[in-house]
Formats: C-alpha cells, structure tokens, sequence
C-alpha cells in the first residue's frame, strides 16, 4: 500500500457491525443516506466493516425503508462491535466522522 493510500485509508469512518439482517441493512442505508461518497465494505464473515472518507450518516428512516420494518437507532448499537473516527449518535442518525483528515 502507498503512502497516499495508507494516508486515504485513515481518514475512513464507520461502523463495524456484527455480520446479518442489521448490518445488510447498515450497508444499503449507507449508500442511500451517503449518495455522494464511495462506500466500502470489508466483509470478515463475522463481521462488516462499513466505511466512507471522513464522514457517514446513518439515518433511522434509510434503516426502515432497508429492514421493511420499524427500527430504533438503539439498535444499531447492540450490533455495533466497534468503530472508526468519532460518532454522534440520536434517535434519527448517526454520524460517524473526523474533524480533521489526513
């Protein structure tokens, strides 16, 4: 990996989310509530890396519309194993995102 790539890579946000039903519907909702930012998943089979440069919103509507099924925000934290940069974290969204890059 180059040194720009290493550098790209560090400036990635998201969740990291136990592999099923959410974290399918964490990715698709990923790439609706985020139409301009290239979203990458790393699939580790048991668990999905979800990420996107500098900032990725997560919205409780795009997880419904996803799930085909009411959803609380609460939820995506029982399936959250982890994450990268820092989260704002509400009843509608969550934000992951860096207040500075590299």
């Amino acid at each position: 990996m180059s040194q720009a790539d290493d550098a790209l890579r560090n400036n990635r946000v998201g969740p990291v989310m136990r592999s099923g039903e959410i974290a399918d519907a964490v990715i698709e909702a990923a790439e609706m509530d985020n139409p301009d930012k290239e979203i990458t998943v790393d699939d580790m089979n048991a668990y999905q890396r979800i990420s996107a440069d500098s900032e990725l919103i997560l919205t409780r509507e795009s997880m419904e519309l996803c799930l085909g099924r009411s959803f609380r925000m609460a939820e995506l934290e029982i399936n959250l194993s982890s994450f990268a940069g820092k989260i704002e974290s509400g009843t509608e969204r969550f934000r992951f995102y860096f207040t500075s890059t590299l």
